[in-house]
């Protein structure tokens, strides 16, 4: 088991190591220049090289590279060209807050999903499955804005239940678990819920249909098990396929939830990737990618460490 721990451990360093560059070589991808944000197109020429200067763009590619992936390994990740305040602090704060929004709407999505699938599955063929089937479908192939628009003209302009923007009363932007900022979270968590539940209908459909019809459980019903009992050995054999799907889905969650977030201003990565990309904020996307696509290699890697604790025949593969 200690061996498979370490090979995905290993396996994860060269992703991340890859993550570094892409986040870092976005400055030079991305068309223009991004001292155009802080500079007047007729900046004098001394201005502009006191600025490359000031952001290091004055040095060797490589070089650059090095030093910031140095100083974002010690937690600087630069500062931001249009607010001056430092990326860590403004990418820190919003991922906590779609965090929030992502853990909700992945619970959501998960229980609804496991529901579902499991109903769906075991009454295969029936009304039931045609149901599940249909919510499936929808759930994988609505837009997330436009369910986001259609929640918040129904039930916000509409009906007056929930707000329509921001993550607490008055645009503030700290979460905090009380009654009023749960009502901000209850539209976005909707409509970010639906695309993995629909995902994960469809997967635990398929997989306790198929685990339905293996021998094993053919033995344990002639052994005179109850529902419940076979019920147990199914989800226990669907658990680490089920496990991948959600963590891949939470992953998802966390980095596109950007047209939800824009929505709903929420204020999260989502939001604050939206406004980098307007405002041509170089630091503040490099920042929020890495963290972003961070997240999501450890995400994997935890799903990868858990499998074989329910699953030990993985760890031995």
């Amino acid at each position: 088991m200690l061996t498979y721990f370490l090979k995905r451990l290993l396996y994860a360093l060269p992703i991340a190591l890859s993550v570094t560059v892409v986040s870092f070589m976005l400055v030079y991808l991305a068309p223009g220049d991004p001292l155009n944000a802080i500079a007047p197109a007729d900046a004098p020429a001394d201005v502009i090289e006191a600025l490359k200067s000031a952001y290091g763009l004055d040095r060797p590619v490589p070089v650059q590279y090095g030093l910031w992936l140095w100083r974002a390994l010690q937690g600087d990740l630069g500062t931001s060209i249009a607010s001056g305040r430092a990326v860590a602090t403004e990418v820190l704060g919003a991922v906590s807050n779609t965090l929030v929004l992502a853990g909700v709407a992945a619970g959501l999505g998960v229980l609804v999903g496991c529901v579902l699938g499991a109903l769906a599955g075991y009454k295969h063929g029936g009304w039931v499955d045609r149901v599940a089937t249909f919510l499936s479908v929808v759930g994988v192939s609505i837009p997330h804005y436009w369910l986001g628009l259609v929640l918040t003209i129904v039930f916000s302009i509409w009906l007056g239940w929930f707000p329509a923007m921001g993550a607490g009363p008055g645009g503030s932007s700290e979460w905090l678990w009380d009654i009023a900022h749960l009502r901000h979270l209850v539209l976005p968590a909707i409509t970010l819920s639906v695309i993995p539940m629909g995902i994960i209908t469809r997967t635990v459909r398929a997989l306790v249909a198929d685990m339905l019809g293996q021998e094993f459980v053919v033995a344990l019903r002639a052994r005179g098990l109850g529902g419940v009992a076979v019920f147990k050995h199914v989800a226990k054999n669907t658990a680490p396929t089920v496990l991948a799907v959600a963590g891949l889905q939470v992953g998802y969650l966390m980095g596109g939830s950007i047209l939800v977030e824009t929505v709903f201003a929420w204020p999260g990565t989502g939001f604050l990737l939206n406004t980098a990309i307007f405002q041509r904020d170089m630091p503040l996307l490099q920042g929020t990618i890495l963290v972003l696509c961070m997240f999501f290699v450890v995400l994997n890697l935890c799903v990868d460490i858990l499998q074989p604790l329910i699953d030990p025949r993985m760890g031995r593969s």
